[in-house]
């Protein structure tokens, strides 16, 4: 049994030295995360926009159900890929369960609803400021709202780093669908979960600093694309 101590320097020898171990980990946990919020960026923000600007029956409930999704339980999530990529499931002829292409699908679920609800909020505010120009100069809905996402650009960055925060910060899903598959698709989050069960502190707790590195990391940049808007805009 490691002391705290003990394990922390036994961490930080791992980082230190370059453990291929733990940095492939690294690795595939950023690759997993990153194609996630690109996917989900390509989804989310577009539906945020026309739903910030459209006007239809049921509008008010979709919204309702737009930012109730972004608590969606992530173990819900899972299960949900997992019943869908399984071999009785309608996608289980591709293969994909138990890859990490099954966990990028699971992330995309659970992130979507939250760059949608977020960019749909953002791009309302910027309607608001912006929305009687844009008619006076006769601008469809399509055109209204790719200016108004390129206007809010900015802010719309941060929504997609909190995004990709959350993605590389999930572990329930990912686990259910990736099967935790030791140098296939275990990732940062699930291998401290599997380390830390079977006592292997020094490891777990290496992957658990790189992983605050990245949130702090991730934070830094928001604050820092937030700092340029206010610069630029006021």
């Amino acid at each position: 049994m490691h002391t705290f101590g003990d394990a922390l320097a036994a961490a930080a020898g791992l980082l230190s030295h370059g453990d291929a171990h733990l940095y492939a980990i690294v690795a595939l946990s950023l690759k997993v995360s990153l194609a996630a919020t690109l996917i989900a960026a390509a989804i989310g923000l577009p539906a945020g926009a026309m739903l910030a600007l459209v006007r239809f029956p049921g509008r008010g409930a979709a919204v309702v159900v737009l930012n109730a999704m972004m608590g969606l339980p992530p173990v819900v999530v899972g299960l949900v890929v997992y019943l869908l990529l399984s071999r009785a499931g309608p996608l289980g002829a591709a293969g994909l369960l138990f890859t990490p292409a099954a966990m990028v699908f699971a992330q995309t679920i659970l992130i979507a609803p939250i760059l949608a609800a977020l960019s749909r909020q953002t791009i309302e505010d910027a309607w608001a400021e912006h929305g009687e120009q844009l008619r006076s100069l006769g601008a469809t809905t399509l055109q209204s709202a790719c200016t108004l996402l390129w206007d809010s650009r900015y802010a719309l960055v941060t929504v997609v780093l909190a995004g990709f925060g959350r993605a590389s910060a999930e572990v329930g899903a990912v686990m259910i669908v990736g099967g935790n598959i030791d140098g296939v698709t275990r990732v940062m989050t699930t291998t401290i979960a599997l380390e830390t069960s079977k006592g292997d502190l020094p490891l777990a707790l290496g992957l658990g600093i790189v992983l605050i590195a990245t949130v702090v990391a991730i934070n830094a940049a928001a604050s820092w694309v937030r700092a340029i808007s206010l610069r630029r805009y006021g």
